[in-house]
Order: C-alpha cells, then structure tokens, then sequence
C-alpha cells in the first residue's frame, strides 16, 4: 500500500511546477516489487492527471487578477486567445506529457477555460500512454 501511495504521490507532485521524478519512482517499483504493472501504471496516471487539474484550476483562478494593472493581457486579448486555443489549443494538452513545457500547458488551458471534462480526457490519454510506454521499456530492461 505504501508503495502505491508514494506514487500516486510522487506522480501528483510531479504534474505541479514543483519538480518531481514520478518516472523513476514507477521504474524503481517495477524493478523492485511484485506489483502489478497495470496497477502501479493506473495510479501514476491517476495522480499526475490529479496533479494536472490543480494546475488548470490555478489557471482559472488567475482570471481573477485580470482586472489588475498586471495582468499579461487586456480583455479583448484574452477574449481572442480564447476563441483561438478552442479552435486549435485544447490539442496542446496531448503534449502535457512533456518535461518542461507540458506543466504549463495544463496552466493555460485552465487560463483559457477549458472544460474540465475534454481537459482530463485528453491529459489522461497523453500521460497515461507516457507511463504505459515508460513501463514497457522498463520491463524489457528488467
């Protein structure tokens, strides 16, 4: 149970702009423990997706500031971004895989009010493919 429990985790973490492994962790499970490989990979993908939402519900929160002088944009560019990030963005977060930039995507898209439930569709898909594969290789290694 501990072992699950550090990387659900260790994957929710890693999902955030705090920096994390998850990857290694799963590795480090899979070559160590009898778990099964479904399960550990369905718990990392539940907790990073988890970890995803919270930056998407950041993202939306940050429109509360947008009447600030601070704020990046004005209300006719955000207006515009957008109609454009529903016309093409929300296909972005198939790259919310990605080290580096795929934490901020899921920010943006929070920014950009995307649905919560195509939000989570298609970050599962990515980030669950990502542990899929990553466990794959790490079984073939071990």
């Amino acid at each position: 149970m501990i072992s699950y429990l550090s990387l659900f985790f260790s994957a929710l973490v890693a999902a955030t702009i705090i920096p994390m492994q998850s990857e290694a962790v799963l590795v480090g499970l899979l070559a160590t423990t009898k778990q099964p490989a479904v399960l550990l990979i369905i718990v990392a993908t539940v907790g990073n997706v988890l970890g995803a939402v919270i930056n998407w519900w950041l993202g939306g929160y940050l429109l509360n500031f947008q009447e600030n002088r601070w704020f990046p944009s004005s209300q006719s560019q955000l207006a515009r971004a957008q109609i454009w990030y529903h016309r093409y963005g929300r296909w972005t977060l198939i790259g919310s895989w990605l080290p580096f930039i795929g934490d901020p995507i899921t920010v943006i898209a929070g920014v950009m009010r995307e649905p919560l439930i195509s939000f989570v569709l298609l970050v599962s898909i990515a980030k669950g493919m990502r542990y899929l594969f990553l466990a794959i290789a790490a079984q073939a290694f071990f």
